[in-house]
Parts: structure tokens; C-alpha cells; sequence
């Protein structure tokens, strides 16, 4: 029997995707998760401790997404807007409750990206103990490059993270700081969320972020994947 298709009362929403780096394909995105204090002497700048039973996660909405070399719009109801840059994992499966070696195996691919943070929001959020979305989850606030698959790079353990904002370093740490490597944070997160196809996660920021304007222009490297080059507006 042929399946009839749906009739929609409004139009739906299109497809979120990103580039993929040596092929055409472009990679669709499902749900953005990130975890917070995933690198020490960052968990110090912001006055926050690190507790391994307890990893700070929250979530992006897909169309937050922004591709390289687009501009990026200096988000509304903020007078603070940061950069963190992060190691993003890609993911091509999932499941519930992954261990390890399951979880590394369902990484697709690997990015670099920008959590854009109002951080006024974020502080005052802190405050009253209340949560972050306003603060994480706006329009435009998931910057990403294109996706490098594991096929290409295979799963790296150390490098560089770097972000320079108008020619100037302003982040830098070597990924192997990390509190939890990235298929620890897998395996943890999908004790909460059954992880899929489509997702991907921000592995979390080192030291060092800092206020953007508009007018800020960006470039997010590590080595062996694609940069991630914008402008704030």
C-alpha cells in the first residue's frame, strides 16, 4: 500500500544542513546539544566548578545554525554577546545509554564552532537559577564550519583549538584538556536523550572568551578540519 503524503496546514520547516568537506552531500541537522564546563581554567573564569557526575548540558534549536562565511546578526535583548569556540562532533547513528566504544563509533565527522552566549541573559539567568535558553538558544547563535568526516581526519584526541577575532588570538587550548573527551560526553548525554542521525553536539570551550561587536570579524580553526569564517552585523 502506498503511503498517502501528509497535507501540512502551514509550510514546513525546511531542512537545516551544513556542507560536508570532499563531497557535495551536505549534512542534515537534528537537534544541537552542548555541554558546559568542559575545560577547567574555563569553568574558573566563570566562577563555576567541574563535577563529572554531574555535566552541564542544554540544547540549540537546528535552524540556530550558521554556515561559513555568512554573516552572523548581532542577536536583539542583549548588551553582550560572547564567542566560545568549540570542537563539534557530528553524528551519523545513535541509541540510548551508549557506552564508550558505541558512542565513538557513532561520530560521523568533526567541526568547529561558535556558542554564541548573551551573556547578560546568561548571568541574570544564573542568578534567579533559572534556565539558560534565552541566554544559549537564540536565532543565529550556532555558528559551524563545514563537517569533516572521520573517513578524513579519523577521530582526533589533541590539536589546537583556536579563535581570532579582528586578527587577534582571543582562544586557544589543545582539545586533550578536555574534562570529558568526546566520547565520554556521548555516552553520558544519551543517558538523557536518545541520541540520532542528524545531531550534533559542542563539546564545550576553553579560556578566554570575550564580548563581539558588530563589525567583529571571526576565523575557528583546528588542524585537519575546515575553518569557520564570519563577520557579526
Amino acid at each position: 500500500m502506498t503511503a498517502v503524503p501528509h497535507r501540512y496546514a502551514v509550510p514546513a520547516a525546511p531542512v537545516t544542513s551544513i556542507p560536508i568537506s570532499g563531497t557535495d552531500a551536505r549534512f542534515p541537522v537534528h537537534r544541537i546539544y552542548c555541554i558546559g564546563r568542559n575545560y577547567e581554567e574555563h569553568a574558573r573564569e566563570m566562577n563555576a566548578t567541574v563535577a563529572l557526575d554531574a555535566p552541564v548540558f542544554f540544547m540549540k534549536p537546528s535552524d540556530a545554525v550558521v554556515t561559513d562565511g555568512a554573516d552572523v546578526p548581532f542577536p536583539s535583548a542583549t548588551n553582550d554577546l560572547h564567542h566560545e569556540v568549540e570542537l563539534v562532533l557530528a553524528l551519523h547513528s545513535g541509541g540510548r545509554n551508549l557506552d564508550t566504544a558505541v558512542a565513538r563509533a557513532a561520530i560521523y565527522g568533526y567541526a568547529v564552532g561558535l556558542d554564541l552566549t548573551r551573556r547578560d541573559l546568561q548571568a541574570k539567568a544564573k542568578a534567579k537559577g533559572t534556565p539558560w535558553d534565552t541566554a544559549k538558544g537564540f536565532d543565529a547563535s550556532a555558528p559551524i564550519s563545514a563537517i569533516t568526516p572521520v573517513a578524513m581526519i579519523g577521530h582526533p584526541a589533541a590539536g589546537d583549538l583556536r579563535l581570532q577575532v579582528n586578527g587577534q588570538i582571543r582562544q586557544h587550548a589543545n582539545i586533550a584538556t578536555m574534562v570529558m573527551a568526546p566520547a565520554d560526553i556521548l555516552a553520558s548525554l544519551s543517558n538523557f536523550y536518545e541520541l540520532r542521525a542528524g545531531d550534533l553536539i559542542f563539546t564545550g570551550t576553553p579560556a578566554g572568551v570575550a564580548a563581539l561587536h558588530r563589525g567583529d570579524t571571526f576565523v575557528a580553526t583546528f588542524p585537519g578540519l575546515a575553518d569557520l569564517r564570519g563577520r557579526i552585523v
